[in-house]
């Protein structure tokens, strides 16, 4: 069984310590993930550090061809990368264009777009003041080294998301991915670490223990995060006493808004993806949706259709649309709301049984007859299970989605664009979609609101929070 090693200033690092990777759909272990020691954590940081200034100091262009460098390297491989995003977090291969699913085909074309866009933005100098006296000029500085601790459900495409931005604006990065999803990231590091100067990227690997050795080094100088608000809360107290910035990117449990024009069988599809996009793994995903009464029963009927005509399995097989939770402590937690629910009364309008067999299979289920206050509405399932709620007012559903203490995404469907975007501007998110949900865009600052966190990925918004201003100013 092969032994995987992290990537520290440029070369392979192996650990005394290994610990599994396993395949979710099956159960078979994959290989073997180090477990980075504290004193491998320092040694990571460290060569960060030493290797910052001079990738500061390298002229502009370099460091954004470099990148674009990179971007080839990850399309070259993407295919390879692919195939271990299938093999260890679940979601199907799948691929790119209106006809395919989006899966880890898409993932990896991500990561290569995810990569070109921050190589291809500029960072200028911005004269914010100026008169007879003075002239006031902001520049944008790095911080130095970047903690990146990445999560389990698109581990490639979010690892791109904090560490390119990162290097495109002159810091170095020590990243830690997901102990869940371990393998595929640390691969992806060991392919393009081969382009960039030694210690400019570099991996440590392991559980939680791993990520507070790393959060807590007094030479880390921003973390991003993304993951669960609780994790994220402990990180932000570690952050707070080193008096380090973060960006954190947390827990959505976004509302999707049905108004009473809407035509069910025109917003089917995107509501489904909307919420059972990588079997609803996605911090950005429809978790609960509330329907008018007058269409309630129409949209129940065209997502159910939906959800029993699509293939699940394992996603290295063709055909499958939908692939495994990733991993079993996730899987319980899905079960348990379910079972809450039914509990409580709803209605089961189709999955809500477990299939048995190998493998974190648990098929698509549409819950109806479930209100707010119920543990599977307010408390985020991140799994393949989407309630359902009816609701008489629109003002009625504009509370529920406001009700609860995060904000990541939101999303309205309407036929009357106008009337949607009135209601979105009163959702409490950091992203309302209208006839869409979680479309993120490379150039379209992303972040939450209230406990779903703080700070933006992506664009020059997100580029900016990479960077720290420097103020030079100058008496004429």
């Amino acid at each position: 069984m092969r032994t995987f090693e992290n990537t520290v200033n440029g070369q392979s690092v192996a650990s005394a310590r290994t610990f599994e990777s396993k395949n979710p759909a099956t159960g078979e272990t994959l290989g073997l993930v180090p477990h980075s020691t504290t004193e491998q954590v320092v040694q990571a940081v460290a060569a960060a550090k030493a290797a910052q200034p001079a990738w500061a100091a390298r002229p502009d262009a370099e460091r954004k061809a470099l990148m674009m460098e990179v971007a080839q390297v990850i399309k070259a491989n993407a295919d390879y990368l692919a195939e271990w995003v299938t093999r260890e977090q679940g979601k199907p291969l799948g691929g790119v264009g209106p006809d395919q699913v989006p899966g880890s085909r898409f993932e990896l074309w991500g990561c290569e777009v995810w990569t070109q866009v921050p190589a291809s933005l500029d960072m200028p100098a911005e004269v914010v003041f100026e008169d007879d006296t003075r002239r006031d000029v902001v520049h944008r500085k790095p911080f130095g080294v970047i903690a990146a601790i990445a999560p389990w459900n698109w581990p490639l495409l979010i690892a791109i998301w904090q560490v390119m931005p990162s290097l495109r604006a002159g810091n170095t990065v020590v990243l830690k991915p997901s102990e869940y999803t371990s393998i595929g990231t640390l691969e992806l590091v060991r392919l393009i670490a081969k382009i960039l100067p030694p210690g400019v990227l570099n991996t440590v690997s392991g559980p939680g223990e791993v990520g507070a050795a790393l959060v807590e080094n007094p030479d880390i100088n921003k973390i991003m995060f993304t993951g669960s608000t609780a994790t994220g809360a402990r990180i932000a107290a570690t952050a707070a006493r080193n008096v380090v910035p973060t960006t954190m990117e947390l827990g959505g449990n976004d509302a999707a808004i049905v108004l009473p024009d809407a035509d069910p069988k025109a917003i089917a599809m995107g509501l489904f993806w909307g919420a059972f996009l990588n079997m609803g793994q996605t911090c950005a995903a429809a978790k609960r949706l509330y329907v008018p009464e007058n269409l309630h029963d129409t949209v129940v009927a065209e997502l159910k259709a939906l959800a029993e005509a699509m293939p699940m399995g394992n996603g290295m097989e063709p055909g499958i649309a939908v692939g495994p939770i990733q991993n079993r402590m996730q899987y319980d937690k899905v079960v348990a709301l379910v079972e809450q629910a039914k509990a409580g009364g709803a209605t089961i309008v189709c999955g809500g049984q477990e299939p048995g067999g190998p493998g974190n299979f648990y098929p698509i289920t549409l819950v109806t007859d479930i209100e707010d206050g119920a543990s599977l509405v307010d408390q985020e399932q991140f799994g393949p299970v989407l309630p359902i709620i009816k609701y008489k007012d629109v003002e009625s559903a504009i509370a529920s989605a406001n009700r609860l203490e995060v904000g990541l995404g939101a999303s309205v469907w309407s036929s009357d664009v106008e009337r949607a975007a009135a209601v979105a501007s009163r959702l409490e998110a950091g992203t309302v979609w209208i006839n869409q949900h979680g479309m993120v865009h490379p150039m379209v600052p992303f972040g939450g609101v209230k406990r779903s966190g703080w700070g933006v990925e992506f664009g020059v918004d997100g580029l900016k929070s990479v960077t720290q201003p420097q103020v030079i100013s100058v008496k004429k």
